[in-house]
């Protein structure tokens, strides 16, 4: 037990100092890029905050890389001061070294799934908040609750403000859909409700939709008119409604499931969130298997050579299963697999390889 606890302070100690110096790493990145995008539209405090906001972010998608080096590291360190040499004679397994280093990791990665994961959604979406507040052209963005979809597009002409009660899984088509026109630095000038809108080149056609005017000294109902169809200028396109149809990792883990019954509810397509809240409950299997892939390869005495070379391969191979990782999930995502196998697949099958890789370079 003893044993245990030395090497889990060792490698939770490893693990924070190198994350430490990754997030500082992309923050500094980060704020040069932020600097340069809200330059003359945002000063250095809102900047700054900006990019505290994102850094949670940053630091979530290089977790997996972060367990590697860590255990990379933490392996060499034993071999280089011949620790693993006296665990092997004093007639323990090399495999007991890694009991504490797994440990660290499940424990770790249920925190980020739990606690972190939620902080990041709400940092992230603070972040998008505040740029679009500093941009100084207008942004268009979605969003989609129990209530419907809320969208805003914006442009030259002003703000516009669209309400529908469901959609099309795309969202090209909406259904009981009400649009609220502002003028730009005023208030709004104008309403219309429509049965569907429908969104085509560089325009919504609404289908019989009536509208009214909201200029001071006009009565709206007196002006209202009735229209069969009636088009409202758009700079919106088909693949920007699919781009802003809202990030799952802008929704935390725990209010997923409630999220996922709303976007159905609303007629939406849940797809990409189903797969999405599958693969955080994964996360812990292949952060593990990530610790493991790093063993594999770094696991052996220092006088054996090629040390630089083995965890190149072990960063490579963490690398290669991360990105099949990515590829099952926008499988996941297209309907080619089913969003649980397109979750799961990847991290136990990365376990499983990993652990043959172990037992491999220490049994033989």
């Amino acid at each position: 037990m003893i044993l245990h606890r030395y090497f889990a302070r060792r490698f939770l100690w490893m693990f924070l100092s190198i994350l430490g110096v990754f997030a500082l790493f992309i923050g500094l990145l980060d704020f040069v890029e932020q600097l340069r995008k809200f330059s003359g539209e945002a000063n250095f405090a809102q900047v700054l905050q900006v990019t505290l906001l994102r850094l949670p972010d940053g630091i979530y998608e290089i977790l997996p890389l972060v367990m590697i080096l860590a255990t990379a590291a933490l392996f060499l360190m034993l071999a280089r001061s011949s620790e693993l040499v006296v665990v092997r004679a004093s007639g323990r397994a090399g495999l007991t070294a890694l009991m504490g280093p797994i440990t660290v990791a499940l424990i770790i990665s249920a925190v980020t799934v739990a606690i972190f994961n939620p902080l990041v959604a709400a940092t992230s979406k603070r972040a998008s908040a505040l740029s679009e507040s500093y941009e100084s052209s207008g942004a268009s963005v979605i969003s989609i609750g129990r209530d419907g979809l809320w969208l805003r597009q914006g442009g030259p002409q002003g703000q516009t403000v669209i309400r529908a009660s469901s959609a099309n899984p795309d969202a090209t088509i909406l259904y009981d859909v009400s649009f609220l026109s502002y003028a730009p630095g005023a208030g709004p000038v104008q309403r219309v409700e429509a049965e569907e809108a429908e969104l085509e080149d560089g325009a919504w056609v609404l289908r019989n939709a009536k509208a009214w005017p909201l200029a001071e000294g006009i009565n709206p109902e007196a002006g209202a008119q009735q229209h069969d169809t009636l088009r409202i200028q758009s700079d919106l396109s088909r693949d920007d409604i699919r781009d802003r149809f809202g990030s799952p990792s802008a929704v935390a883990i725990w209010d997923l499931p409630d999220f996922i019954a709303g976007l159905e509810e609303a007629g939406f397509s849940a797809r990409r969130h189903l797969v999405w809240f599958q693969m955080e409950l994964a996360r812990p299997v292949f952060l593990v298997a990530m610790v493991l892939v790093a063993a594999g390869f770094t696991m052996r005495p220092s006088r054996m050579g090629r040390t630089g070379l083995h965890v190149l391969a072990a960063v490579l191979l963490g690398f290669g299963l991360y990105y099949v990782r990515n590829f099952a999930q926008i499988m996941g995502e297209n309907g080619q697999l089913p969003p649980v196998l397109a979750a799961w697949i990847p991290p136990v099958a990365s376990l499983l390889l990993a652990l043959g890789l172990v037992l491999q370079m220490e049994d033989g």
